[in-house]
């Protein structure tokens, strides 16, 4: 009984832990297989808000910009100044609130909870954390208009990161918006 309460308890974590999935939008009605080259909108890489340093930057517009060229490339399209695709980055930070409840007291003991542990006491609160979004827009360049959105979210931790681990992040989260690319 308490080896099922323990492993039912642990797979509910293990499902609480699992990011957000991907999200993708896109025209049903164009045919994708005619976009073949792309070039950068401008502004390439836009930021929300624009004065948070630890997102806005541009080191972090230049892996931004390399990674989704890399990633592009991979997926067959050929960067071209008159190009089928227009490309663009909005990269979105907004703070979360979640409630966190923790239990401290008491025991599980044989026959169920609080078996010879006494009371058990609760504590809630609210928790702030940054979320940070990176969206991929694919704009049609003969009419201007949204043909394909992807975007990823991951939480920023207040832990400074190598330089190194920043980039992998960002080719991270750009692979795996563009996966669904094109989208048959």
């Amino acid at each position: 009984m308490l080896r099922q309460t323990l492993l039912a308890g642990c797979s509910l974590l293990l499902v609480a832990c699992q990011s957000a999935p991907v999200e993708r939008d896109y025209d049903t009605s164009r045919d994708f297989t005619q976009y073949r080259t792309w070039s950068w909108m401008e502004p390439a890489v836009t930021f929300t808000p624009q004065n948070d340093p630890r997102v806005s930057s541009d080191l972090t517009s230049q892996r931004i910009r390399q990674a989704v060229s890399e990633t592009l490339e991979a997926r067959g399209l050929r960067s071209a100044e008159e190009a089928d695709l227009e490309v663009q980055v909005a990269v979105i930070s907004e703070v979360e609130e979640d409630q966190v409840t923790t239990t401290f007291g008491g025991s599980i003991g044989y026959w169920g909870w609080g078996w010879g542990g006494g009371p058990a006491y609760t504590q809630s609160r609210s928790v702030d954390y940054q979320v940070l979004t990176l969206q991929v827009d694919l704009r049609d360049a003969k009419d201007g208009q949204l043909v394909w959105r992807g975007s990823d979210q991951q939480e920023l931790w207040d832990t400074a990161q190598p330089p190194a681990e920043r980039e992998q992040q960002i080719r991270d989260m750009v692979n795996q918006i563009l996966t669904a690319y094109p989208p048959y």
